[in-house]
């Protein structure tokens, strides 16, 4: 069995409420009786990708587990590569592949720098499909990234998804292994198709977004700020069965 910790959208900023929320999520993965084959945080680590929070988030997300992140539309690909993984900073996509006992995990950058919206640019479609192709045949893989690539019936967040998806929708029909899409980006648990996959959304860390049945027509706030952080977990059974837990953790 296989199991995925997934959270995402900690928007890091000076403050000390956005470092506590995150690091009460880290501390709820360090404090489990069971080491984790990955842990995923798909996109806007920091609020301004300034690098002190860049430098704040690598310290709280310090972890056991295996972790892979990748850019949201509020992060900056320079200053995520030089301040959180310690790479050179340069503007290239940040996309990883992590091989875990039993299931390949790869994480694509879809933010695209100076806008909101994703796409996922042919450097990193090439890269992706390159990337499945190598997989061990019959190898489960799942596929993260910041935007989801469909709508979720959130219109805000609709208006600002990955763009250009038939092109990722035709790798998936050519990669059969590929069992299920992961993403942030709507500060929401939910679950959707994409591609004839699971398309699985983390919970925000940082807030959770009230629905458009939730909003009142005078109300200007959209999101929830007293919400306790969350994250999902991932299960592949031996049977390449997924299976997804939504956790509240309390800070």
């Amino acid at each position: 069995m296989i199991v995925i910790a997934h959270l995402s959208d900690p928007h890091i900023d000076e403050g000390q409420r956005s470092v506590e929320r995150l690091k009460a999520v880290v501390d709820h993965l360090e404090d489990l009786p069971w080491d984790l084959d990955a842990v995923l945080v798909t996109g806007d680590i920091a609020d301004h990708a300034l690098p002190s929070e860049y430098e704040r988030a690598r310290r709280a997300l310090t972890s056991r587990h295996p972790l892979l992140v990748c850019p949201g539309n509020h992060d900056e690909r320079a200053a995520f590569r030089r301040h959180l993984l310690g790479w050179p900073g340069t503007e290239e996509p940040v996309n990883q592949v992590h091989h875990a006992s039993g299931a390949v995990i790869v994480l694509c950058d879809s933010s695209v720098p100076g806008k909101d919206e994703g796409l996922l640019e042919e450097e990193t479609l090439a890269w992706l499909e390159n990337t499945l192709a190598q997989a061990p045949p019959g190898v489960p893989v799942l596929v993260g990234f910041h935007h989801p690539p469909t709508r979720l019936q959130v219109p805000f967040v609709d208006a600002i998804r990955q763009f250009g998806a038939g092109r990722l929708a035709g790798i998936a029909g050519r990669h059969p292994d590929l069992v299920a899409f992961l993403c942030g980006h709507a500060h929401t648990a939910a679950a959707t198709t994409f591609a004839g996959r699971p398309l699985l959304v983390a919970p925000g860390v940082v807030s959770t977004v009230r629905l458009p049945w939730e909003r009142r027509a005078h109300a200007g706030d959209h999101v929830h700020l007293d919400r306790p952080p969350a994250l999902a977990f991932h299960v592949l059974d031996d049977e390449g069965r997924l299976t997804t837990h939504y956790r509240s953790v309390v800070t």
